[in-house]
């Protein structure tokens, strides 16, 4: 049986951890959570985010199908028919090693950022507002190739108009050839994922998307500044904060769940469109002359001159180019609605995973400290019995 006076092996650690280190731990403890519990709801956005620029891709080249998705519901029940529960885990892989690093540094740069700006601002919802956009832009180019990767696999589909067809001969599927991309699954895991698109489309296809990723920074400029200012409100303390003394643990924890039901909702509602052109850009692949056109994952159409007899422009053009373009372009094609695809479903993803996220950051955090507080009462405990005078 353990010494009581003995430092546990958290305390031990927690006892010489910087508050970076606690942070960088708890954030992502959290986002490892909230992706294992939120994933499926993940899946189903995806899909319905990405649909409407594969229907009116296919419209173009004169195939029309009806919509696949439709609602929470049946999404769910279409993906669960057709790939059964490996399918509402799609890209399970990715967001974990996405939601790892991304809440790591996240966490580690907000709070380093707002100890740095305090010294130089006095406003609190300033300091809160700049380091939430630092920390997100930080997180963001650091994991931007890992969540282009969850994307692609997430919104690729089981079947295909012609799951064997290839403008060119395939080649063998080895590590020094270009691998061929071909039904039923493009991309079949995340590995497989990220050496397909490095071979086919080269490294700035890990970074389609990252300008509208970088202006979603409007979204933790919203979410976190609000979340702060709201647990204050309703706890009295601030982010990873341990409870006032003598307050109600359970009034405690459900300041904390309100102020992060209602802080992402509020994020989650004033920035959705940037969440739909960001998705089209990612699932759009880059193509390199002379490859396969892979169907179904893109705007872009084949080179007349490559021989193919079905009607396309005459020149690799992506559908969407930017993030003017591709707002001007769904609208054209879609409609204003469009850029709402698939937000209720985003809203029963989204603020889960914001709840998941935070009550998961904010207990760690909170045994952190204890940990660290209680092996700092042991030292001083051990060295009392130290310093006492032998008989005494």
């Amino acid at each position: 049986m353990q010494d009581p006076g003995q430092l546990t092996r958290v305390e031990r650690w927690a006892l010489n951890a910087s508050p970076s280190q606690f942070n960088a731990l708890s954030g992502a403890v959290g986002g490892f959570t909230s992706g294992i519990v939120t994933c499926p709801l993940d899946v189903i956005k995806t899909k319905l985010q990405a649909q409407g620029g594969f229907a009116a891709m296919q419209k173009a080249r004169g195939v029309t199908h009806a919509r696949v998705y439709k609602g929470l519901v049946g999404t769910a029940s279409v993906i669960w028919r057709e790939e059964g529960i490996r399918g509402m885990y799609r890209g399970l892989g990715p967001i974990i090693m996405g939601y790892l690093p991304t809440w790591a540094v996240w966490f580690t740069v907000y709070n380093k950022s707002k100890i740095w700006m305090a010294e130089y601002q006095t406003n609190t919802f300033a300091i809160n507002f700049w380091s939430s956009i630092i920390a997100g832009a930080s997180s963001t180019i650091a994991t931007n190739p890992i969540w282009v990767i969850k994307t692609r696999l997430m919104s690729q589909t089981p079947h295909h108009d012609r799951p064997r067809f290839s403008y060119h001969p395939k080649g063998g599927n080895t590590p020094t050839s270009r691998p061929t991309l071909h039904a039923p699954w493009h991309y079949r895991s995340t590995l497989d994922a990220a050496r397909k698109m490095y071979t086919t489309e080269g490294i700035f296809s890990f970074y389609s998307g990252l300008t509208p990723a970088l202006l979603g920074l409007t979204h933790v400029a919203v979410q976190f500044p609000a979340y702060e200012w709201l647990k204050m409100k309703f706890t009295g303390r601030g982010m990873g904060a341990a409870p006032v003394d003598g307050q109600d643990d359970k009034s405690h924890w459900l300041g904390i769940l309100s102020a992060s039901i209602l802080s992402k909702i509020m994020a989650s509602s004033a920035t959705y469109p940037h969440e739909v052109i960001r998705t089209r850009l990612q699932t759009q692949r880059r193509p390199i002359p002379g490859q396969e056109y892979m169907q179904g994952l893109g705007g872009v159409v084949p080179d007349a001159a490559s021989g193919v007899t079905e009607s396309a422009p005459k020149q690799h053009v992506p559908k969407y180019r930017g993030i003017y373009m591709t707002f001007q372009t769904i609208l054209r094609e879609e409609g204003w609605r469009a850029f709402y695809a698939g937000m209720g479903t985003n809203m029963m993803r989204a603020v889960p995973a914001a709840t998941v996220t935070m009550l998961t950051y904010e207990y760690v955090m909170r045994q952190l400290n204890d940990a660290q507080k209680h092996a700092q009462q042991k030292l001083l405990v051990q060295q009392a019995g130290e310093a006492e005078p032998p008989g005494s």
